[in-house]
């Protein structure tokens, strides 16, 4: 038991002596996830200042500094907060001989780094592409990813708000992808990390952009503002569900993007009684609804 604690403390403590570094500038610039989130968001802010899809939305909207708590929240407080526990995790599994190595169904090792940085990109965004469909599908799940469908004027910041059992169901599922090829994380992962972090800020901005023939391959504002619809179409649980590529939505056939307006009504039925406080929201899932 007290290595269980011991490996606890030490992870958290490691967690929370990185982000201090990187808040402080003592961890080489490509790893500062702390800076990099920050400079991207205020990069794409001013993109949705200058060039506004949606004119008449305020540059300080709605929920806008709730949203910006979400990102630092989630990115930061609840992963120094969880980083322990799965490192307890990981030691438990190790002594039951649950490694990567074993869980591994692909060796990319001796792949060009490129193809190693690639088959990861893919991997990971499949997983979560899977992932966010059981979010939609089920209701436990659903009570919690309508935290992130309570965003009623989109905006960079709302890439981020999410319930925080997300992240503990996210977590796992990604680490999982990483095992079936071999455990293997490239040494390049944080280009992995930035893009995904620009992608989905870009997704959920007030920016209208569709990249052309690589709509059938990136996600993109006008396809992922469908997917916060208030309606959808008859039968269906979610659409658009891709998270940095839409490729996994044409493939599955839950591409549906009808117009491009962006004058749409976004939300759920019954959003008018969802929690608008960041306590509420975070223990909504947990409650029964009346």
């Amino acid at each position: 038991m007290e290595k269980y604690l011991d490996t606890f403390i030490n992870s958290f403590l490691g967690t929370v002596n990185w982000t201090y570094k990187s808040i402080i500038f003592e961890v080489p610039w490509y790893t500062n996830y702390f800076w990099g989130l920050i400079f991207i968001s205020l990069i794409v802010w001013g993109l949705e200042i200058v060039f506004p899809w949606r004119k008449n939305q305020a540059i300080i909207r709605k929920d806008f500094w709730l949203d910006a708590f979400y990102m630092f929240f989630n990115f930061f407080v609840f992963s120094i907060v969880i980083s322990g526990f799965y490192k307890v995790l990981g030691l438990f599994f190790g002594e039951f001989n649950i490694t990567t190595q074993s869980l591994a169904l692909i060796n990319i090792s001796n792949w060009s780094p490129w193809l190693q940085l690639l088959a990861f990109f893919l991997i990971l965004d499949f997983v979560q592409w899977f992932t966010h469909v059981l979010l939609h599908r089920y209701e436990f799940l659903w009570n919690f990813h309508k935290v992130h469908h309570s965003v009623k004027e989109m905006g960079f910041a709302a890439h981020l708000r999410y319930h925080w059992m997300e992240n503990v169901l996210y977590k796992p599922l990604k680490v999982f992808g990483v095992m079936i090829l071999g455990g293997f994380e490239p040494e390049q992962a944080y280009i992995v990390h930035f893009i995904a972090i620009t992608i989905g800020h870009l997704n959920h901005s007030n920016i209208k952009l569709t990249y052309g023939p690589l709509k059938y391959i990136f996600n993109n504002p006008v396809m992922h503002l469908y997917h916060h619809a208030y309606t959808i179409p008859e039968g269906r649980h979610g659409i658009n569900y891709g998270i940095s590529l839409s490729l996994w939505d044409y493939i599955f056939k839950t591409n549906y993007v009808p117009e491009d307006s962006g004058t749409i009504e976004i939300g759920f039925e019954g959003d008018d009684q969802f929690p608008k406080d960041f306590i509420g929201q975070n223990t909504y899932g947990f409650k029964k609804e009346k």
